[in-house]
């Protein structure tokens, strides 16, 4: 009797892979009929944490923490050049522009209005990213969200990081995790076609495997639409480059961040998207871990740790294995 793959004994019903989470990709096709490509776009906005507002410089990981939004190029010429770029390697029909740099919810409202609709207007897109931080969510812009949310479906990417308030004023966040608490709160509540996304960082300095675990299940509590799962990168030019170079910050080991986006992952309910398990950053400037570099490697080194543990997305959240559709 032949062997069945992995792909064929995967237990997790939310998948048509290997893949024993909920991944960003099968939701879109779910969702929009076919693969969908995301395009980064820089709208030219700040952050308050860089001008002044609540701190300056931004968190120490962040390499334009010291610099202006770097959005020369207008939103169309960045998003057809994008797509350009990414035809070379799928042939997608449908987009999602992503308003990714810095704070997208921090101008005046008609600055957003104005930048919100010509993003919802560009050709082929079927949704609109937004990527925010919560203390950045006052009522006329989750007003403006829902309003948004009427033309275009709307994703919302909410920067937490880390639910210890000690490592975010270690990191200089700029916010606490009762702030995060209050703008998740508001922005749930505006209704509408309006999922939300929840960063985590793992590796933050001085978080040991029990803090990051602690930060997924208190976020799996609050049952987001989708999360993402992070690893901190050291970038040239940033504070963390600084520690990290005098010896007071270590990166973590492939290994150990595997073990530890696996014990998340299981963690989660089957109905939150994983949207990301792992991250890029500019080769350029990548300090450490130079690990992280390998993608589709560290991808396949979850995927075999899951099913080495026989495991999946919501085991320790449901404590038995999810229904099928």
């Amino acid at each position: 009797m032949k062997k069945k793959t992995q792909a064929e004994s995967n237990p997790f019903p939310y998948s048509d892979s290997n893949k024993r989470y909920y991944t960003f990709d099968y939701y879109l096709r779910r969702r929009f009929g076919e693969k969908c490509g995301r395009v980064p776009l820089d709208a030219g906005f700040t952050c308050p944490n860089i001008d002044g507002t609540c701190g300056v410089g931004g968190c120490i990981y962040c390499l334009d923490g010291s610099g202006a939004a770097q959005g020369g190029a207008g939103l169309y010429r960045q998003y057809t050049a994008g797509i350009a770029a990414m035809q070379k390697k799928w042939n997608c029909t449908k987009y999602i522009p992503y308003l990714q740099a810095h704070t997208n919810t921090y101008a005046p409202i008609d600055t957003l209005r104005r930048i919100y609709t010509e993003a919802a207007s560009l050709p082929g897109a079927v949704m609109l990213a937004i990527a925010t931080r919560p203390d950045c969510l006052d009522p006329e812009v989750i007003s403006l969200l829902a309003e948004t949310a009427e033309k275009i479906s709307l994703l919302v990417e909410l920067g937490l990081q880390t639910i210890h308030d000690d490592t975010a004023e270690r990191i200089n966040r700029g916010h606490s995790y009762n702030d995060f608490l209050e703008g998740y709160s508001r922005l749930r509540d505006a209704g509408g076609d309006i999922s939300i996304c929840i960063h985590l960082i793992n590796g933050l300095p001085g978080e040991k495997k029990e803090d990051m675990t602690a930060s997924a299940r208190a976020v799996a509590n609050l049952a987001p639409d989708m999360v993402k799962l992070h690893l901190l990168h050291v970038l040239q030019g940033t504070p963390l480059y600084d520690l990290y170079k005098q010896g007071a910050y270590t990166p973590m080991e492939q290994a150990e961040y595997v073990n530890i986006i696996c014990d998340q992952i299981e963690c989660f309910p089957p109905q939150t998207v994983i949207a990301r398990v792992t991250g890029d950053a500019p080769a350029d400037v990548l300090a450490a871990p130079l690990w992280c570099r390998r993608k589709t490697a560290v991808s396949n080194d979850i995927d075999k740790e899951l099913y080495r543990r026989d495991s999946f997305q919501g085991i320790r959240c449901t404590g038995q294995k999810p229904p099928a559709l």
